[in-house]
């Protein structure tokens, strides 16, 4: 689980991407789960937006997303969804150390 501190860099991090991936009248499938787990691999942090076409709730669409890449939820901001997941061979985003209360 990452903290509060890891999760609002994370944001930082994602503010400057474009999103890569579009949830659209079709939900959320296996392929497009696929896919988002094969750009996290490489990318670490992807940014997906939901479609206004959608039909399916964004709280869901988001966790289903996160669910099925196991990745975490970092942000769902409007319409627009971002997920972190460490590389197993590409590690590129080093957060910061969670703090001890």
């Amino acid at each position: 689980m990452l903290t509060g501190k890891q999760k609002r860099f994370l944001r930082s991090q994602a503010h400057n991407l474009s999103p890569i991936f579009q949830v659209g009248k079709g939900g959320v499938n296996d392929a497009m789960i696929k896919q988002i787990g094969e750009a996290l691999e490489v990318r670490e942090l992807v940014k997906i937006s939901i479609l206004q076409n959608c039909e399916e709730d964004k709280q869901e669409v988001a966790e289903a997303l996160a669910k099925g890449t196991r990745a975490e939820l970092v942000q769902l901001i409007g319409l627009m969804v971002v997920l972190y997941k460490p590389s197993k061979n590409n590690k590129r985003i080093e957060l910061p150390k969670a703090s001890r209360a």
